[in-house]
């Protein structure tokens, strides 16, 4: 939570956050990345992220695969693409519904 904190009332251009929302239940996270994306307006962010949920509102997802750019897009050209990100983008959402 620290990290995120300086991420908020840091003034900078860029922000990197790894993991952001690991230990945050699904209210406060969505809450979370709401206000974080809107605070990056204007500002180059970088999310690293195993929670697909966390990806849709982005700008470009890169899609990373033993150290190699796998896939590059937003999440729907990446769902249309049908490659992995879709793949393990559908078996999180399965889990939901």
């Amino acid at each position: 939570m620290l990290g995120l904190a300086r991420a908020y009332f840091h003034e900078t251009d860029y922000v990197i956050l790894d993991e952001p929302s690991a230990s945050l239940d699904p209210i406060t996270e969505d809450r979370i990345f709401e206000q974080l994306y809107r605070l990056s307006e204007g500002k180059s962010a970088t999310t690293i992220s195993h929670r697909l949920s966390n990806t849709t509102l982005v700008n470009r997802i890169l899609v990373l695969e033993d150290g190699r750019i796998i896939e590059e897009g937003s999440h729907f050209d990446l769902l249309r693409k049908n490659g992995k990100y879709a793949r393990m983008f559908k078996l999180q959402a399965n889990r939901y519904q």
